[in-house]
């Protein structure tokens, strides 16, 4: 399988093994489909408030850090291999469903900018593994062949992206418009929500958090891991 592209957003990037850095058991105690959370660049502290949204929804929630998921630091001029980073990927969903609350079979994957990233590049075309993907502003600058990699989306995919969004110039919406653009091309299971004016990390409380945003997305993000996972 063609290793998919992957972006890295920061000069530096924290080392470390794949591990699931937190579990979010499901309210009921017992076993439940799992879900993977994947952060943003800033580290998971930023995420364990969806994490824990998301696990209130009847899911056994595992919350990385794609920091470490990287493994690899991120220097200019220095390539990183997008195969070793799938490899890392699935790395930490094996982890992930060690986990005492997780149930065997698909997988959901919420990812966040650098994390939205690898849930989208890696996460939409393993239908092994992954029963649906929903990406918040992920970082797709590096997503260079948009109608070769929305031919290989294979698992339904659920995006958000702010008209805004110049951070790090890694996520912005014209990247966005064409990946959907070239998704309906190709029939593939893709839909892009754009919420207009709404910058990066929009479901984070500051200057940038915007509460309509965030709550449309979790609402979008609730109803595909409802329709492809159960709960």
């Amino acid at each position: 399988m063609k290793a998919a592209p992957v972006v890295v957003l920061v000069a530096t990037l924290a080392a470390g093994p794949a591990v699931a850095q937190e579990e979010f058991p499901p309210p009921s105690g017992g076993k439940a489909p799992l879900v993977m959370v994947l952060s943003g660049a800033t580290g998971p502290g930023n995420y364990r408030a969806m994490a824990g949204r998301i696990a209130a929804l009847g899911y056994d929630v595992a919350l990385f850090d794609s920091n470490a998921i990287m493994k690899t630091p991120a220097r200019a001029g220095r390539t990183i291999d997008p195969a070793a980073i799938g490899s890392s990927v699935r790395e930490a969903i094996a982890r992930a469903r060690q986990l005492p609350h997780a149930l065997p079979g698909k997988i959901g994957m919420v990812g966040f900018s650098l994390g939205g990233g690898l849930v989208l590049g890696y996460g939409s075309m393993w239908t092994d593994d992954v029963a649906a993907v929903a990406a918040w502003y992920p970082s797709t600058s590096e997503f260079k062949d948009t109608a070769g990699f929305a031919s290989r989306i294979k698992v339904p995919v659920v995006m958000f992206a702010g008209t805004a969004d110049e951070y790090h110039f890694c996520c912005m919406i014209d990247k966005a418009r064409a990946l959907e653009s070239a998704a309906k091309a190709a029939n593939a299971p893709f839909e892009l929500t754009v919420y207009p004016g709404v910058r990066h990390g929009f479901n984070l409380r500051g200057a940038d958090y915007d509460g309509p945003s965030t709550e449309d997305a979790f609402a979008k993000t609730a109803a595909a891991l409802k329709r492809y996972l159960g709960r």
